[in-house]
């Protein structure tokens, strides 16, 4: 079995927005007090977000300066450790209806994998970034405005308890009120309705008796802040009167092309409208007096995020948010413990005798899937596979990215029954010896009682499989025999690997 790779060396972070491009290389400092040291920091002002048409396509332009931002990324890169970099995507690619083309393009542009996250895990993130670089024990309110989504989170030291993300950013806010890069007052009005509209359901969850502090993450808050610093206004910090100051310069210039602002660089104008905007909408809706921009982003948290499974992985401390995830998700389902563990168990001896030097990470989403593989039940007894691959796909599950979550998902939806519901992810051979090794393992282990982990071995020859029996006795239980040929018929007929059993 491959363990994970010994930190060492920096992590790198690549942050795909709907604004803006960015690199992290950093580095943290193991156990108690770890200090964040930045090594690099690349950024492209990409406008990704203004590439998705009407009907949520990513247009080829869009496209193409991103794939240009990546293969700048792509070289900065080159011998990093694929383990020890993390490529993230937001809210753009979680709306773009065509993202799977884009990612397949985007990884092998950037040469290592991309994930789309969720809202609520962009969100959690954001928030450890924040953490990370600017501790603190003060109950705390965190705003990322970017460019087609914004997340709120409260939290106290490391700990976020709420984290919220609306589909209102700075990008598409400006492109549909602000048509042409025209300000008027009547523009900034219904732009500032919009934005309420959108983050009005948040107001009971993050009244300002929840925080003492409100901080401001990423570009939107730190281009105003920088305007209002240069102007003299305030000390970068942004208030609702600073605000009403920054709007009504924005009218005084009439366009975005025309602004003139201290501090304002050329390539924020075009943003700027919507994300005042939304500035303005959350410091009346939400009673914030004054923000402070933050030290730490999205891209900082990932780092964190990417430092800490590493660290778990090694088993040298605990850390993998992913793990904590996957034990909420047994107790909210009422999964029976014992019985994941058991299957657990038998599909990772068996997924070692196929593929010992296995990436971790597959490894691991193996276990998860063995873990979760009857939250289905919950639900109702038939067909309870489809039911689990629905919800392991749709639940919130914090470290867990949209992308890692269906392939999880796909592996406990191919876990019993035929396999054409999956086929086109047996394609990948991987994958095949991932779900061979589940579904073995659940008919293993049908009767519900304990059994040895390696009673059964996996023997392999290209992708054909012999299953032999290591232990006596294993061979005397009929009724999963009678299992094991049924799954080797089904193999047989549509399957891209072959199962031979004993005696065969």
């Amino acid at each position: 079995m491959q363990t994970a790779p010994l930190l060492g060396g920096p992590l790198a972070a690549v942050d795909i927005g709907s604004n803006s491009m960015r690199l992290e290389i950093g580095q943290i400092s193991p156990g108690a007090g770890s200090r964040y040291v930045r090594v690099d920091y690349l950024k492209d002002t990409v406008r990704l977000g203004a590439g998705l048409d009407a009907a949520g396509m990513l247009d080829e332009e869009a496209t193409q300066r991103g794939l240009a931002c990546l293969r700048r990324f792509s070289a900065r890169l080159a011998g990093f450790d694929p383990a020890h970099v993390r490529a993230v995507a937001t809210q753009t690619l979680r709306e773009a209806r065509n993202r799977d083309t884009f990612l397949l393009r985007a990884q092998e542009v950037l040469g290592f994998p991309i994930e789309v996250i969720s809202g609520r895990e962009e969100a959690r993130l954001i928030y450890a970034g924040v953490a990370q670089l600017q501790p603190s024990r003060a109950r705390r309110l965190v705003l990322d405005i970017g460019g087609r989504s914004t997340e709120m989170i409260l939290g106290h030291g490391r700990r976020p308890w709420a984290a919220e993300s609306f589909a209102v950013g700075c990008v598409n806010l400006s492109l549909r009120f602000f048509d042409g890069g025209r300000l008027t007052e009547q523009a900034f009005r219904a732009a500032q309705v919009a934005a309420g509209a959108e983050l009005e359901e948040a107001l009971v969850t993050f009244t300002p008796e929840q925080w003492e502090q409100a901080l401001g993450a990423s570009g939107t808050v730190g281009a105003v802040s920088q305007i209002l610093a240069a102007a003299g206004i305030s000390d970068g910090r942004i208030t609702p009167a600073g605000l009403r100051w920054c709007i009504e310069r924005c009218l005084e210039a009439g366009r975005t092309d025309a602004l003139a602002l201290p501090g304002l660089r050329v390539d924020r104008r075009p943003v700027l409208p919507g994300g005042l905007a939304i500035l303005y909408t959350l410091a009346l809706q939400f009673g914030i007096d004054t923000l402070q921009p933050a030290r730490g982003a999205l891209r900082q948290g990932v780092i964190v995020d990417l430092h800490e499974r590493l660290f778990g992985a090694l088993g040298t401390q605990p850390g993998d948010v992913r793990d904590a995830s996957v034990a909420e998700l047994q107790k909210r389902f009422a999964v029976d413990i014992d019985q994941a563990a058991r299957v657990a168990a038998v599909a990772l001896a068996l997924f070692d005798d196929v593929l010992a030097d296995a990436d971790v990470e597959i490894r691991r989403e193996l276990a998860w899937a063995a873990a979760l593989h009857e939250v289905g039940l919950v639900v109702s007894h038939h067909d309870h596979h489809r039911h689990s691959a629905y919800l392991l796909a749709h639940v919130d599950a914090p470290g867990f990215s949209q992308s890692q979550q269906r392939r999880i998902s796909q592996l406990v939806l191919g876990q019993r029954g035929g396999l054409r519901k999956v086929e086109p992810q047996l394609a990948s051979a991987t994958f095949a010896w991932q779900v061979l090794c589940l579904r073995l393992a659940a008919i293993v282990c049908h009767a519900r009682t304990d059994i040895d982990a390696r009673a059964l071995e996996l023997r392999v020859r290209g992708r054909d499989a012999r299953l032999a029996f290591a232990r006596e006795g294993a061979a005397t239980r009929l009724r999963t025999l009678f299992l094991l040929h049924e799954e080797a018929a089904i193999w047989a007929r549509s399957g891209p690997l072959r199962l031979a059993l004993p005696g065969a």
